[in-house]
């Protein structure tokens, strides 16, 4: 069995993850899905919208995903997950910025060099993403303000 491993924070689910982990699927037979640990998420990107329990919870939910389950903290190496899921390919989604060649020599230093990354490709759509969805929204809310303010005027 091939088995493939994801990784991602999966804040604010949307159709750009669903993409994501729908390629990484078509990898093999098995997909595990490993959700950033909160303090990982705080570390590299932002304040979490949604917490890691949850997070896990909606990804475990989606028809894609055999397994989720909460990374590491940062405080342990990322490759000591490998030994838990066991995985034949790592699926990297089109837009995480993950340095292959980093992550192959690590693997390679550790002795996984059989595990094969893969990067998957992109969803077209205008809203594939978490950050253009909040910009999306916090533009939609300026242009009624703005309208409201407008109308206030007359």
């Amino acid at each position: 069995m091939v088995r493939v491993m994801a990784v991602g924070v999966f804040d604010l689910l949307h159709a750009g993850h669903l993409h994501y982990l729908e390629q990484a699927k078509a990898l093999g037979e098995h997909l595990t899905v490993v959700v950033a640990h909160d303090e990982t998420v705080r570390m590299r990107k932002h304040e979490p919208v949604t917490s890691q329990d949850l997070r896990c919870r909606m990804v475990a939910a989606l028809k894609p995903v055999d397994h989720a389950m909460i990374g590491n903290p940062p405080s342990m190496p990322m490759y000591d997950i490998l030994p838990v899921v066991e995985p034949n390919i790592i699926a990297l989604g089109y837009d995480q910025k993950h340095a292959e060649s980093a992550i192959r020599m690590g693997l390679d230093e550790r002795g996984y060099g059989h595990i094969e990354l893969v990067r998957v490709e992109g969803l077209t759509e205008d809203l594939d993403g978490t950050r253009k969805i909040i910009d999306k929204i916090l533009s939609l809310q300026w242009a009624q303000k703005r309208q409201e303010d407008l109308a206030g005027d007359e």
